[in-house]
This record gives C-alpha cells, structure tokens and sequence, in this order.
C-alpha cells in the first residue's frame, strides 16, 4: 500500500487499509492489480479526475486538426484564373491544409475525361515545389479530382518562417510596450 505522497505503507490487509483511507479522507485505488500482493494507493479520486480531465484537455489543445480545402475549376478555365486559384491553393497548403483540387466536367466534356487529368496536372505542375500528390485522378460523378499535401520539406520551411515571425512579432510587442 502507499499512501498520498506515493510513500510505502507496507502490506496491509484490505479492511485495515480501507479503515486508513476512510480515516484520512482519501480513497483506495488499486494500481497494479496482477503484482502479488496487488498493490494499492490512497487517493482523492475527484482530484485525480480533474488531473486527468485537464492532461487531455492540454493533449488536444496541442492536437493539429488537418483540413481538407477544395478548389474547383471547369475545363475551360482561363491562365489567369487558374493562377488566382493556385495562389489559394498555396495559401492552404502553407497553412498546414490538405488541397483538393476538382475539375468539373459539363454536358459533353464527360466524353473526354482525359482532358480534366490535363488541366489537374497542369494546374499540380505549380504547386509541385511544396506539394506532392497524395491521391492520384480519380473521377466521381460529373468531377475528376486530385487531393495533394505538402512536402515534407516544404513544411519544415514552412515552421521556420512561422516561428521566426512569432519571436519578431513578440519582439515588436515588446518594443511596443517598452516606449
């Protein structure tokens, strides 16, 4: 049995050390239930749980939940439309997002699959220094997409800069408090 600050109480038979617990305003929680003899701790369970509420609070305030963006264009699309869609597309995968990209095919355009796989691919063609593919064309009703994802060197790039833009920012803030 150990008792509140984890200390070694000894071997105590179970009445005795329910007696203590009650004593002490503790509770009894078995530990290791397989080791001969099982091994008992004396408690506040409410605390414990509060404890345990607030670690996997912190666990998934730290927990990044990825995104998946979508872009969607016709086949007929212009150069300088696609260049403002790709800029947004960048834009989500810098932000740590995943992107799909989606051509969308009208009335005789799905007789001609291969040309959504060509403005796809041109469209991948420059993201492709910070993007890799990570689900190759795949048509689904009246769409062909692609869903592509960061490189991993892209993202490493990617933290740097934002983590030197923190420590200027912090830096200005503390410039700015200061005067």
């Amino acid at each position: 049995m150990l008792d509140a600050d984890s200390k070694q109480i000894g071997i105590v038979p179970i009445s005795e050390a329910l007696n203590i617990a009650k004593d002490k305003g503790y509770d009894l929680a078995e530990i290791s239930p397989n080791a001969d003899p099982p091994v008992c701790k004396l408690l506040d369970w409410g605390k414990y749980l509060y404890e345990q509420d607030k670690q996997a609070a912190k666990n998934r305030k730290k927990q990044r939940n990825i995104e998946v963006k979508q872009v969607r264009m016709g086949l007929k699309i212009g150069q300088h439309d696609i260049e403002v869609k790709q800029r947004a597309a960048r834009k989500f995968l810098e932000a740590g997002n995943k992107v799909k990209i989606t051509a969308r095919f009208k009335g005789r355009e799905m007789a001609r699959p291969d040309l959504g796989e060509v403005v796809l691919m041109n469209f991948f063609n420059n993201l492709s220094d910070i993007a890799v593919i990570e689900q190759k064309p795949i048509m689904s009703g009246r769409d062909m997409s692609i869903v592509v994802n960061m490189t991993k060197q892209a993202s490493a790039k990617a933290k740097q800069l934002s983590d030197s833009k923190e420590e200027d920012n912090a830096k200005d803030q503390d410039q700015q408090n200061n005067i």
